[in-house]
């Protein structure tokens, strides 16, 4: 009986028992909470300080914790966090319908020592930071298998055989987790050539010398192609500024024509015109005719002169 009792709590704290996230320096990680329900109320802590709650009909609830600012909701009962710092590393709980999941959160910076690209023969140091759990046990793992236990690797003269992928292992509660490093190893330059002699400038009045089975009178072509760049570009805008001066004198010399066409066709419209001579007749002029508006005045009687005739 106490056996099937025993069974039954191991099998119970198995079931309730959180995951385990990784999550590297400065980036982003998704915790789930694994609670399958209804979604009627959400929340996250972040140890004892809350990130947020979200019930299924009201407001959004936020915290005032650091975490905060960068943490959001990610498909309703899920927590994502961008730019991960180290103290973020730690026990995060997930609330769903008053069913709580508490989970880990494991941050690890992996970095080398300078940064970049090492040079063969110095030295250079590969640090591994594991955040959020108690052990110690970080190694590392070098690209040929051979293993380092030390969190701090320090390499006295890098060799191109360290370039490669470097991993730091480490352990969190019986399960092994790693992240890995490229570290890329620069050859050393070849030593410069000597300097040649400089070239003799021939005096003047002189023949220059030139070497065998050269012409010794050389083409206009290879002249040409000696010059420099910038000698071309000087060549090309000289040409490009004549050409639109050219043009500019061109269209000038138009619109003076124009207008001077323009100026003679209304000079000639404002001469007077001439009268017109038109031959003349020797007739009398004809009468006047009579004016509107008044009456003709009728002749007078002559005198009565037959009547003082018959008196005398």
């Amino acid at each position: 009986m106490k056996t099937i009792v025993w069974f039954g709590i191991v099998l119970c704290s198995l079931c309730a028992a959180g995951e385990v996230f990784v999550g590297k320096l400065g980036e982003k990680v998704i915790l789930k909470c694994g609670i399958a329900s209804s979604k009627v109320y959400v929340e996250w802590h972040h140890g004892p300080d809350m990130i947020f709650n979200k019930p299924k009909s009201g407001m959004k609830r936020r915290g005032s914790s650091a975490i905060v600012s960068r943490s959001m909701d990610y498909r309703e009962t899920n927590l994502q966090i961008s730019r991960l710092k180290e103290e973020d590393a730690g026990k995060f709980t997930c609330i769903v319908d008053r069913k709580s999941q508490e989970h880990t959160l494991l941050v690890v910076s992996v970095s080398a020592d300078p940064p970049g690209e090492l040079q063969v023969g110095a030295t250079a140091s590969l640090l591994c930071g594991v955040r959020g759990h108690d052990s110690a046990a970080q190694q590392w793992k070098s690209p040929k298998g051979i293993k380092h236990p030390e969190h701090t690797l320090h390499l006295e003269s890098v060799s191109p055989s360290d370039a490669g992928t470097w991993e730091c292992v480490f352990s969190h509660e019986g399960v092994e987790y790693k992240e890995s490093l490229v570290i890329k190893v620069k050859e050393p330059e070849a030593a410069a050539p000597t300097q040649k002699p400089p070239k003799s400038t021939p005096i003047h009045g002189s023949v220059p010398q030139y070497p065998p089975g050269v012409s010794q009178s050389p083409s206009v072509t290879s002249l040409l192609l000696g010059l420099r760049w910038w000698v071309w570009v000087a060549v090309g805008v000289g040409f490009l500024v004549v050409f639109l001066l050219v043009v500019l004198v061109i269209v000038l010399c138009k619109r003076i024509k124009r207008r001077k066409r323009r100026y003679l066709k209304m000079k000639m419209g404002r001469l007077p015109l001439q009268p017109k001579q038109f031959c003349q007749c020797a007739r009398p002029a004809a009468a006047e005719k009579p004016r509107q508006g008044r009456r003709r005045e009728k002749p007078k009687a002559p005198p009565p002169v037959a009547a003082a005739n018959v008196e005398t």
